[in-house]
């Protein structure tokens, strides 16, 4: 069952900067002991103005349970405010991006990763312990896996009850299942809950996409095309990511974002058809 409520592991890290900012030195301390030259997995967060909530998503992060090597990349889009000197200061690997967009930053996290995996983040979700192993695991396990992708819930930031969004996930289950089984599976892939193979990233040219799509959904589908294998559906509930509503919320709000997500289905099914 989802959960109703923010779990109490995941509340710990929903704060902000000003309540975090003393962890910063556990957090560095943290990665410092997470942190290989030669990384298993590599995590890229792209970032963009974000000094309210990068601490809250590096604070989690830097206590996952994960055993493997990993490496941390923010990539700075062009932020305005303090988010490179905070990312900086908890010690991960922070460069910036000067194009614009969540496209050329991704692939400027990707251009410098070491890993072996590629884990996609994003800088106001708060991601729990199990997390990092639970994306890879899938790849590492099984080679006709090419992508993973994870569930998510929402923290509300507005005046949308938590109650309302619990059954909202339960309808996106649904509609995930859907897509699965009998429509155009790529649509379930997020860009701050999925994993692939580095090398077969770069193979298929990073997360450029066409006008009109996404850049999460079409890497999904170059990688199926190019005959790297299946999607694995992540669905344990222990690995749910917490992300904020403000994209809900700047869309319109829920009503909204649930008929833009129908338009969506409908018109990414019919591109995917055309090519």
């Amino acid at each position: 069952m989802r959960p109703l409520s923010i779990p109490n592991n995941i509340s710990k890290f929903n704060k902000g900067r000003a309540e975090l900012e003393k962890e910063i030195p556990g957090i560095a301390a943290n990665f410092k002991r997470l942190h290989a030259e030669d990384p298993l997995i590599s995590i890229i967060i792209p970032a963009y103005n974000e000094e309210e909530n990068i601490l809250k998503t590096l604070y989690s992060l830097s206590l996952t349970s994960s055993m493997h090597r990993i490496e941390v990349i923010v990539v700075n889009n062009n932020s305005k405010d303090a988010t490179e000197a905070l990312a900086t200061a908890c010690g991960v690997t922070c460069i910036t991006e000067t194009k614009q967009g969540i496209t050329n930053a991704r692939n400027g996290g990707l251009a410098i990763a070491k890993g072996t995996y590629i884990i996609n983040a994003d800088a106001d979700t708060i991601y729990p312990a199990p997390w990092i192993d639970d994306m890879v695991s899938p790849l590492i396990n099984d080679s006709s896996v090419c992508l993973t992708y994870g569930k998510f819930s929402f923290i509300p930031i507005a005046a949308t009850p938590r109650l309302v969004y619990f059954f909202y996930e339960y309808v996106s289950d649904l509609n995930r299942k859907i897509c699965q089984l009998f429509k155009e599976e790529a649509l379930n892939v997020y860009g701050f809950n999925s994993s692939c193979r580095r090398l077969e990233c770069l193979s298929v040219d990073g997360f450029n996409h066409p006008a009109g799509t996404n850049e999460d959904g079409w890497l999904a589908i170059k990688l199926r095309d190019k005959g790297y294998g299946k999607f694995h559906w992540v669905t344990t509930n222990r690995s749910i990511v917490w992300t904020t509503d403000r994209r809900i919320q700047i869309d319109g709000g829920i009503y909204k974002a649930t008929y833009d997500r129908l338009v969506k289905n409908l018109s990414f099914t019919h591109l995917r058809k055309r090519n």
